[in-house]
């Protein structure tokens, strides 16, 4: 098996833990803050899918770019990292 792909199977088993772990998270304590946390997990999770299939083939990279990085990617890479903001700064408005 080609270690690139094992890689993403362990991301991908991980990251289903993490998914799975912060919806039952979720759950139990049902704030903004954690709203946006929870969604910066399956953001992530959901980026991950998404790059496993455009290395697959299944899908390709939109054709619109911006500094030579796809649009799609940027927005894979970035959207959870501001959920995560969000959250934190959320959680240090409340104190």
């Amino acid at each position: 098996m080609e270690p690139k792909i094992l890689l993403f199977i362990i991301k991908l088993v991980t990251g289903g833990i993490v998914a799975f772990l912060a919806i039952l998270l979720m759950s139990k304590k049902r704030t903004v803050a954690w709203s946006f946390m929870v969604s910066g997990f399956l953001l992530n999770y959901a980026a991950l899918v998404y790059e496993l299939l455009i290395e697959l083939g299944v899908l390709t990279a939109t054709k619109y770019g911006l500094w030579g990085i796809p649009v799609s990617t940027l927005i894979c890479a970035a959207l959870p990292a501001l959920c995560y903001i969000i959250a934190f700064i959320i959680m240090l408005c409340k104190r």
